[in-house]
């Protein structure tokens, strides 16, 4: 198991690194934790360091937001939080989405547990404290 401790708000841009150094090949990342936990602030983070140029912002109501890397690489950010049942995911074309060369980060995937393709890269983002979170995959 890996752990990534975030130290605060000022310590977000060195866990992004250290976490995107360490994920390997996965392109379907998954990110557990509950309301507030960070899920929204760490994707951004990434994807500042995937020199995203879009403002990045959770796709709650949209369901997916596409970015791209300076590189022209497509990041896939869903939110699946107000889905109410698995056809709202399959609707949006969710395995053209994990088939594609784009990265996908997933946030509230336990909505849609049983869509994800068993080489789902899972984070667990745990609040230590106001300021401190850890991440565990």
């Amino acid at each position: 198991m890996t752990e990534i401790i975030i130290n605060g708000a000022g310590d977000l841009e060195r866990a992004a690194k250290v976490f995107l150094s360490k994920i390997g090949n996965h392109s379907i990342i998954a990110f557990y934790g509950s309301m507030g936990a960070g899920k929204t602030t760490f994707i951004t983070a990434l994807c500042k360091m995937l020199r995203v140029k879009d403002i990045v912002t959770s796709p709650t109501f949209t369901i997916v937001n596409e970015y791209r890397t300076q590189a022209g690489r497509p990041i896939y950010h869903f939110d699946f939080y107000r889905i109410n049942k698995l056809s709202e995911a399959m609707d949006i074309g969710l395995y053209e989405y994990f088939d594609s060369d784009g990265l996908c980060l997933i946030e509230w995937p336990e909505m849609i547990e049983e869509l994800l393709p068993e080489e789902t890269l899972k984070i667990s983002i745990l609040v230590d404290d106001v300021d401190t979170r850890t991440l565990l995959f």
